[in-house]
């Protein structure tokens, strides 16, 4: 039975580097959204049209998910899966077609995010953006951390 991995968490928190892991040990094709986004946006700095792309985006990423999940293969959503109903409403969708649904959430502090966005902003990796400690305050705000009644495997640094 193929799995669907849902990697959950903030920018830096290392969901890239364990999408990337878990391709290669688990025989998986992994969709990130900012790879394809930074593929087609003319302007790294355009945050409205980044913001905007991003739907549209994850959406042909979901279609292209289920199509591999179906084929008997692996998937991983680099997405960040940021609010709970999010996480829940995409891992019913896919158990109510017969697949396996792993959510593995990279907890990691304000602090430790911000140390590593900093040194990424130093040296961007392709497929990345610069994210600034305005932004990532804010989204520390708005993201909603897994509880104890959530199906979920915690990773720690």
């Amino acid at each position: 039975m193929p799995t669907l991995y849902l990697i959950c968490g903030l920018p830096g928190a290392g969901k890239t580097t364990l999408a990337k892991k878990l391709e290669r040990t688990h025989n998986a094709l992994r969709l990130s959204p900012d790879e394809w986004i930074a593929q087609i946006l003319a302007d790294a700095n355009d945050r409205a049209e980044l913001d905007r792309l991003r739907d549209p985006i994850e959406a042909l990423q979901w279609e292209v998910a289920m199509r591999t999940l179906s084929l008997g293969a692996n998937v991983i959503l680099e997405w960040g899966f940021w609010a709970r109903e999010e996480r829940d409403g995409y891992r019913q969708k896919a158990e109510a077609l017969g697949f396996t649904v792993e959510t593995l959430y990279l907890k990691v502090s304000l602090e430790d995010l911000w140390e590593r966005l900093s040194k990424r902003n130093a040296n961007l990796p392709p497929g990345t953006f610069e994210i600034t400690r305005e932004r990532i305050d804010l989204w520390w705000t708005l993201f909603q951390e897994p509880d104890a009644e959530e199906p979920v495997t915690y990773i720690l640094p």
